[in-house]
């Protein structure tokens, strides 16, 4: 199951990444963190999120926190419910 559909969150980064014609790389340099770190965040298996990088990521993608990250509750109450079984 996708990192996402465990808890309902959802990471938007590559989305604003290519609306900004931004790579990866040149994020992790602007705000000052690997692109290892930024991948784990874009691919949903971050488990926390500083706000100090929060807020750099919002500074340099022009975009505010719900735009980068949203809560899908209908994927966690399903992902719930498979676990819980009959």
């Amino acid at each position: 199951m996708p990192p996402e559909e465990a808890t309902g969150i959802r990471v938007h980064l590559d989305e604003l990444l290519a609306a900004r014609q931004m790579t990866l790389t040149d994020l992790a340099a602007r705000v000052g963190v690997t692109v290892v770190n930024l991948s784990v965040l874009k691919n949903g298996r971050a488990k926390a999120v500083r706000f100090s990088t929060l807020a750099a990521l919002c500074r340099e993608l022009g975009c505010q926190p719900g735009d980068l990250i949203s809560h899908e509750p209908e994927h966690a109450s399903e992902a719930g419910q498979e676990r819980a079984g009959p």
